[in-house]
């Protein structure tokens, strides 16, 4: 029997870098599916926070070389490639030079926050695609976490939905109380659009000219996680009125093996 290929997507992790939760959950949860059978692919942004040297990063020729556009601009894709400590697992990140050369994360010296995060979030959404593509290799589940990765589930269920890779791929959206969303402006939505689509094809993310990540990400995904231990009420609203399965909040020093079931059920959904 074939193992089960789960896509890990997060905009942060142990040890490379430690802003919030995910960080945790994203370091312990794939290497717990890794050693419960399942085959495992890790991919994050590469800020230039990260030190490549102290953890050995290297490109990945065969990987490196796409251009991803972004509001008309193309933006070369970098592809580098790390070993985790102690872990058998190779950690993959996004780089460019415009997006992500800085010396700091999501925010300026001042506190707030970069005017082009919602442009890095379309070209690290876009390029973690198109590298699975190139990897050539069919998920079972694409298990996204944060707001960074919040169009993931749009993409695989529009403008990849004919990719073979991703037909019958399932997309997990876990959400944290650490969206930056109120930072971005309405051209977001044009910005996200790729292909044949239109910035109308993306009005879930969206309410009364605001723009809401999660439940954007919600819309289209096929299951939720709560990832953080407190939300706004209309967030959870809209987590519970979404008719797909949503896997409470789990503290992050949990065992991990409720995951494992959240994800059978899911594929059970799909076989």
């Amino acid at each position: 029997m074939a193992k089960t290929k789960v896509l890990i997507v997060t905009q942060e992790m142990k040890p490379y870098t430690a802003l919030s939760e995910i960080s945790e959950v994203a370091r312990r949860l794939p290497q717990h599916v890794q050693e419960n059978g399942m085959e495992i692919r890790i991919l994050m942004p590469k800020y230039g926070t990260i030190n490549e040297r102290r953890h050995r990063l290297h490109e990945v020729v065969r990987l490196s070389g796409m251009n991803i556009i972004v509001d008309n601009d193309d933006f070369p894709l970098i592809i580098k490639v790390a070993s985790l400590p102690d872990a058998r697992m190779q950690v993959y990140f996004l780089d460019n030079e415009d997006f992500f050369k800085r010396k700091s994360v999501f925010e300026n010296a001042e506190g707030q926050p970069f005017e082009d995060n919602s442009d890095r979030m379309v070209f690290f959404c876009k390029g973690v695609l198109e590298t699975v593509k190139k990897f050539g290799w069919a998920p079972d589940i694409i298990h996204c976490h944060g707001w960074m990765t919040s169009l993931i589930p749009f993409y695989v269920k529009t403008a990849y939905k004919t990719e073979p890779l991703f037909r019958d791929s399932k997309v997990v959206y876990s959400a944290y109380n650490n969206s930056l969303e109120s930072s971005f402006k309405t051209d977001f939505l044009q910005k996200a659009s790729i292909n044949d689509l239109t910035a109308s094809d993306l009005d879930a993310y969206q309410e009364e000219g605001t723009i809401k990540l999660h439940a954007g990400a919600t819309a289209h995904a096929d299951a939720i996680v709560v990832g953080s231990e407190s939300f706004e009420d209309d967030v959870l609203e809209t987590f519970n009125n979404s008719k797909k399965p949503v896997l409470a909040y789990q503290s992050t020093d949990e065992p991990l093996g409720t995951y494992l079931e959240f994800y059978d059920g899911i594929l059970a959904e799909k076989a």
